[in-house]
């Protein structure tokens, strides 16, 4: 990669990685929170590791306040997404096309997914234990592998960005 590829996909890196966080944030929140009901955000309290008080998703007060919780961690992805949105719009004038097919960014949002999974994996399901993957007797095991996933996703990620041609942003400026 040339100084000016190394510099485009410098650019890419902040707005790539927390437009990834903010994206598999929604996809944990939608697909485990929601469609598959595995977890919410307090859902595992009655054995969580800092004394938050046990909401029972199985009942109306127990749920209500698991969905509250959801929501703000939704609305907090939201906003990743949207921060990573403006930080790309701000650094990429031109060739807007070109960027969005860039596997430099793609690998970027695989790197900040990734990195969403092991902190919030480290962070929720481990060091404050206020959920778990999937509750029950092979918790910790869903927990690990939620921890795999992350760390094969920056992998991925990361080799995705590193064999990405380098992105003109120039080109189409010049061009005119």
């Amino acid at each position: 990669m040339t100084a000016t590829g190394a510099d485009q996909g410098r650019r890419l890196a902040l707005p790539g990685t927390i437009l990834g966080v903010g994206l598999g944030g929604f996809v944990d929140g939608i697909m485990l929170h929601q469609i598959l009901q595995w977890h919410h955000m307090l859902s595992s309290t009655d054995t969580d590791n800092i004394g938050v008080r046990y909401y029972p998703v199985d009942t109306i007060p127990g749920l209500r306040m698991n969905t509250l919780w959801d929501g703000f961690f939704h609305a907090l992805t939201w906003l990743c997404v949207l921060a990573g949105l403006a930080l790309l719009y701000s650094r990429v004038t031109t060739s807007r096309g070109r960027v969005w097919r860039s596997r430099a960014l793609w690998g970027w949002a695989l790197v900040g997914w990734g990195a969403f999974n092991l902190v919030e994996g480290v962070i929720d399901h481990h060091i404050l234990g206020i959920h778990h993957v999937h509750g029950g007797p092979y918790q910790l095991w869903w927990d690990l592998a939620f921890l795999v996933l992350g760390a094969v996703l920056v992998a991925a990620g990361l080799l995705m960005r590193r064999g990405a041609p380098a992105v003109d942003l120039c080109r189409e400026a010049a061009a005119r």
